[in-house]
């Protein structure tokens, strides 16, 4: 008889102190001696998660009323250009944009200093209107000061990723980290077998909805990420080789940690903000069961030449073999760099898993599946009124 559990019936474990919850790395090696259906019946929960770079990050925040109010139309936070558009105190600060002064210094900074409690200068400008008369403020604010934080990513915890090489002569500075001539380094995003969507490739639970561990606290699948995209070739074992789906994530910054939400800066490439990412997968059959057991020489992903227009594909290696420190790519064997911390994921897929067990974190049946026949297209240049 085959086993097929509902969410209730593991939350009610879960508050009763009974719920076997594993981690991915812990269940991969269980499945080396267990069927799936051993599995499905043993285990109830298993963590995943994530930590790297994410450039399509950052929040929302609203500095309340001064007296006399202002329309804010202009905004900087410690020189950082915030978006103004959203009515007349509240803010949207990428995590990529930067301080023309400082471009070290940036709106993943910014966010990072206010998760600290670290004092930041605003300053704003705006016409003046009968309603709104003040024209310019520059104050100090602060997590305590501001009534709220959000965060709020468009596109995080991608499917898979390419890894990143660069044939030419010239030494290629970019969101991968620094890739020397002649490909004579590999750098790597994804956490392999214990990233969330590798676990779950076709998102049979993970939707609009899911609770999710984010930044040091529970947050929430909100959408489908940007530039998501199902279409994607898969191996043998159903993964997507190459960067597929994505999620959009929100949560209270005010309860986040740097600890798991750090801003970084890439040489000649620009400011990006690391995010920890992790989502329990409940064991609800043994389908599912077979997706957690995914091993890391079972995950292929795509090789890119990053020097090259187009970034062309130049074969297929596994995680087992970008964590070994070598891969050969044609006929070449090219040493091999994470980009993404290892260490922290197993930390938050540990906590998280503890988080479980303490009866502090229950599951969530997603309110809305995500599609699941989504391509992207790409954007047309327009030359003397004909399209190129």
């Amino acid at each position: 008889m085959s086993i097929q559990k509902t969410y209730e019936e593991i939350n009610e474990k879960i508050r009763r102190g009974e719920a076997v919850v594993l981690t991915a790395e812990e269940v991969s090696q269980m499945a080396l001696t267990a069927t799936p259906e051993e599995i499905a019946e043993k285990v109830d929960v298993v963590t995943t998660a994530t930590f790297g770079a994410m450039c399509s990050s950052g929040a929302i925040v609203n500095f309340g009323h001064a007296n006399p109010p202002i329309r804010m139309e202009k905004i900087r936070l410690n020189g950082v250009p915030a978006y103004e558009g959203l009515a007349a105190v509240d803010t949207y600060i990428g995590a990529t944009a930067c301080d023309p002064e400082n471009p070290k210094y940036g709106g993943a900074h910014v966010i990072q200093d206010l998760v600290d409690g670290k004092d930041i200068e605003l300053e704003a400008w705006g016409k003046g209107t009968d309603c709104y008369p003040r024209k310019h403020i520059k104050t100090i604010i602060n997590k305590e000061t501001v009534n709220e934080m959000i965060l709020f990513n468009p596109r995080n915890a991608y499917q898979n990723y390419p890894v990143a090489v660069n044939s030419t002569s010239q030494m290629k500075y970019t969101y991968m980290g620094n890739l020397l001539p002649n490909m004579r380094n590999a750098t790597y995003s994804t956490s392999g077998e214990l990233s969330p969507l590798l676990n779950d490739p076709e998102m049979k639970t993970i939707g609009i909805g899911t609770r999710i561990f984010l930044g040091g606290t529970q947050g929430f699948v909100v959408w489908p990420g940007t530039q998501f995209n199902t279409l994607k070739p898969k191996n043998e074992f159903g993964v997507p080789v190459s960067n597929s789906a994505t999620l959009a994530v929100m949560g209270n910054l005010k309860e986040m940690s740097s600890e798991f939400l750090q801003a970084a800066y890439y040489e000649k490439y620009g400011v990006s903000l690391f995010v920890g990412i992790g989502i329990p997968i409940p064991v609800l059959n043994a389908d599912i069961a077979k997706n957690v057991s995914i091993r890391n020489e079972q995950i292929e992903t795509t090789v890119c030449d990053y020097g090259v227009e187009g970034s062309p594909a130049l074969g297929r290696v596994t995680y087992a073999e970008l964590r070994s420190g070598e891969i050969e790519v044609q006929g070449k064997k090219i040493r091999t760099a994470p980009v993404s911390s290892l260490a922290k994921a197993r930390k938050i897929a540990k906590i998280l898993k503890q988080s479980i067990l303490a009866g502090e974190f229950e599951i969530s049946k997603p309110v809305q599946m995500f599609p699941t026949n989504t391509s992207l297209k790409s954007l047309k240049e327009v030359k003397g009124g004909e399209q190129s």
